[in-house]
């Protein structure tokens, strides 16, 4: 007699941190206010439909992602870690404004992290009309309790699924706020969910580490036409600095003048470790495809290749925050570590 095996129902923990998802009309005020997120499945009933357990987990003091720090991702990290082995996959529910730094922060401090760790959120507050705030979370929980693996923390916007660290916010004003370049999406959400089976992460074969520390001594400097030396100069004396992006033009490129070029020399000489991150979203840097960043590689810049500044920026402040000696953050730096770089 054949006997149906019982789908065991997969839990999955509903993290809120903050952010335009969580937050309702007020009658009385006409005022945008939190609710309470022990209520959400009564304010989006079709959770109760999907095949899986829900728990829910709320910062004590939700806060706009623009107040996110680095101590906000070590906490992020410690429920994960504390959850891990209680539940199947995490829903993080985060403002927009920094979700790709945090996605990025994330994927570095769980190291080995073998379950889908998936952060959503919204452009409009749940109680609006229009809201994308319900098929944004509904699909994020479908994905992340589905029978497809996503080992590896990812963002779920506007019917699509990206890797974390590939990520980027593009627009303020329409519901596709994200994008991924130089990566193509997980996962594609229509009439049914498709998965690009390829472009996902194996499941690690050691268990979940998570990591602790960042050090901010990090700066980001955008190279424009005119800039000043000496703007690049004081930012990169700043005391105790340890490493800074450049952001430069196209494919690596940036001023051949003598005066620039000798800023970065001294700062590398100094021990500044300097990362050449292109402005443009989409591509990658090439240092020494044309004269005008040859001189860059020469002086010993560090070609950040297709990497995002989000990334570039949390891997830093995280290599340098587990104490590694610079050499040993140059070298890591240009080893992809979760797949935040080709």
């Amino acid at each position: 007699m054949n006997r149906k095996k019982k789908q065991v129902r997969k839990k999955i923990l509903i993290i809120y941190t903050g952010g335009t998802i969580g937050m309702i009309h007020q009658a009385r005020t006409h005022t945008l206010v939190p609710f309470d997120f022990r209520e959400v499945s009564r304010q989006i009933p079709e959770l109760h439909h999907l095949n899986c357990n829900l728990g829910y987990h709320a910062f004590v003091h939700p806060i706009d992602s623009a107040n996110a720090q680095p101590s906000f991702w070590e906490e992020l990290s410690q429920v994960v870690r504390k959850n891990y082995r209680r539940y199947d996959g995490f829903i993080v529910l985060h403002g927009t404004d920094t979700m790709a730094y945090t996605a990025s922060a994330l994927s570095f401090l769980l190291e080995n992290n073998g379950k889908p760790v998936i952060l959503t959120g919204s452009q409009l507050p749940l109680g609006a009309i229009r809201t994308d705030a319900k098929r944004n979370l509904i699909t994020s929980v479908q994905i992340a309790a589905g029978d497809i693996p996503v080992p590896e923390v990812c963002i779920y916007f506007n019917n699509r699924l990206f890797r974390g660290n590939r990520s980027e916010k593009y627009t303020s004003s329409k519901f596709e706020a994200f994008e991924s370049y130089n990566y193509p999406p997980l996962a594609e959400a229509g009439t049914h969910i498709l998965f690009n089976k390829d472009a996902l992460m194996k499941k690690p074969g050691t268990p979940l580490k998570v990591h602790s520390g960042f050090d901010t001594n990090i700066a980001l400097i955008k190279i424009f036409p005119g800039i000043h030396r000496d703007v690049i100069d004081i930012t990169l004396r700043t005391p105790n600095l340890k490493a800074a992006v450049l952001e430069t033009f196209g494919s690596g490129n940036a001023p051949t003048d003598k005066a620039f070029i000798s800023v970065l020399d001294q700062a590398i000489q100094r021990g500044i470790l300097l990362i050449n991150v292109s402005q443009c979203s989409g591509g990658t840097v090439e240092q020494g495809k044309y004269e005008t960043s040859y001189h860059l590689a020469k002086a010993g810049v560090i070609s950040g290749r297709d990497i995002t500044t989000e990334a570039a920026l949390t891997k830093l402040m995280f290599l340098f925050g587990q104490k590694y000696a610079p050499e040993k953050v140059r070298k890591l730096f240009e080893k992809n570590l979760r797949g935040e770089m080709n």
